[in-house]
C-alpha cells in the first residue's frame, strides 16, 4: 500500500516572484479593474478604497513594510521547499487550477485528472508576454523554466486515481495531453509551474496533475465537494498497489485580489484545528473572486490529510498589501506531516 508522507499548501502569486519595488505594477492593474469582489459584493476601486479607509492600509504599503512582507515570504518559500525535500516523496499529486491557460470556453471541467507520461513547460513568446497584464511578466521566470522542459508524470497512478474517483461518484474529466489554450500554447498552468520551480526546486518527481475549476462559474465545485474530493484522493492512494511515498500538494490562494485577513485566518484556523465542518461550510459568496477561490486547491489537501489523520502546521501567513484599498495577495504556507 502506498503511504502519504506529506501534504503541502502554498500560495503562488506574482508578488512572491518579483521584488516589492515592482508591486506597484500590480496596484496599477487593481486601479484599472472595474470590479473587485469583497465579502460577496462587487466594488469599483474607489468604492473599495472608501469602504476600507479606516483600515489604514497606508502603513502596510510603505517600501519598508512591503520589503518586510516579501522577506517573510521568501523565508516561508524556503521552509516549504525544505519540508518537501526532507519528506523525500517518490510521487506527488499536485492540485491546482487553470486561468484560461489550457482550457477554453469550449470545455471547462469541474475536476480533471491528467494521466499522460509527461507535461511540458516553457517560456511564453515575446508577443504573448507583451500582452500580459501589468506586473505579470516580471514573475514569469518563477513559473517557467528558461528552456522547454518535460516534467515526468505517473500515468499509472493517474489512471488509478481516475478509476477510484469515478467509483466514488466523482465524474472527473481525463486528459493524456494538455489542450492548447486561448494563448496558443499547452504549457503547464502556473499553479503547477510554481510547484515545479519553487517547491521542488526543478527536481520534479513523477506526479499526477489534478485541476479544480476555481475561477469559472457555473460549474465551480463547492468547498464541501472539494473536501470530499480530497478524502476520496486519500482512499484512492491507499488502494494503489505500489509502495511509494506520496505527497499531496495544493497550489494557490489565499484571498486576492482583495485581502481579507479575518476570512483567511478563520480558514487557516479551521484547517489547523481539523475543523472539517467549518471548512466544508465556507460560503460560496466569500469565494466569488476567482483568485480567492484558489483556496479550493487547499481544501482537497485538507480533506486528504483529514482522511489520513494528519494535522496541519502553518509556517506563515503574510498579507501582502499593495494599494490603499487593501488589494494584494494574502500568502500562506503550511504542511502536514505524519
Amino acid at each position: 500500500m502506498a503511504q502519504i508522507v506529506l501534504g503541502l499548501g502554498t500560495s503562488h502569486g506574482p508578488q512572491l516572484l518579483m521584488p516589492p519595488e515592482m508591486w506597484e505594477l500590480r496596484a496599477q492593474a487593481d486601479r484599472q479593474n472595474p470590479q473587485h469582489w469583497f465579502r460577496g459584493a462587487p466594488y469599483t476601486f474607489p468604492e473599495l478604497a472608501a469602504l476600507r479607509k479606516r483600515n489604514g492600509f497606508g502603513e502596510r504599503i510603505t517600501p519598508a513594510a512591503m520589503r518586510a512582507h516579501y522577506d517573510r515570504c521568501q523565508g516561508a518559500i524556503a521552509a516549504i521547499a525544505d519540508v518537501y525535500q526532507s519528506a523525500a516523496p517518490d510521487l506527488a499529486v499536485i492540485i491546482g487550477n487553470d486561468q484560461s491557460e489550457i482550457f477554453t470556453e469550449e470545455n471547462i471541467p469541474a475536476f480533471s485528472v491528467f494521466w499522460g507520461e509527461a507535461i511540458e513547460n516553457f517560456p511564453q513568446s515575446a508577443e504573448a508576454v507583451a500582452k500580459l497584464p501589468p506586473g505579470i511578466a516580471p514573475a514569469e521566470a518563477g513559473y517557467r523554466p528558461a528552456t522547454r522542459t518535460a516534467y515526468p508524470c505517473h500515468s499509472g497512478l493517474g489512471k488509478h486515481l481516475i478509476a477510484s474517483l469515478m467509483a466514488e461518484g466523482f465524474d472527473v474529466a481525463q486528459s493524456r495531453r494538455l489542450p492548447v489554450g486561448p494563448h496558443g500554447t499547452n504549457a503547464a498552468p502556473h499553479a503547477f509551474g510554481y510547484v515545479f520551480r519553487q517547491v521542488m526546486r526543478d527536481k520534479v518527481v513523477p506526479h499526477v496533475p489534478v485541476l479544480v475549476n476555481t475561477h469559472y462559474p457555473p460549474n465551480r465545485p463547492s468547498a464541501k465537494r472539494c473536501f470530499d474530493f480530497g478524502r476520496a484522493i486519500t482512499r484512492a492512494i491507499r488502494s494503489w498497489p505500489g509502495e511509494e511515498r506520496i505527497a499531496v500538494i495544493g497550489s494557490g490562494g489565499l484571498t486576492h485580489y482583495v485581502i481579507d485577513e479575518e476570512f483567511d485566518r478563520a480558514v487557516l484556523d479551521a484547517m489547523e484545528s481539523g475543523n472539517a465542518q467549518a471548512v466544508a461550510a465556507i460560503d460560496e459568496a466569500m469565494l466569488a473572486s476567482g483568485g480567492t477561490a484558489e483556496i479550493k486547491n487547499w481544501i482537497p489537501v485538507f480533506g486528504a490529510m483529514a482522511e489520513a489523520g494528519i494535522r496541519m502546521k502553518v509556517i506563515d501567513y503574510v498579507p501582502c498589501y499593495r494599494s490603499e484599498a487593501g488589494t494584494g495577495n494574502a500568502m500562506a504556507f503550511a504542511y502536514w506531516r505524519p
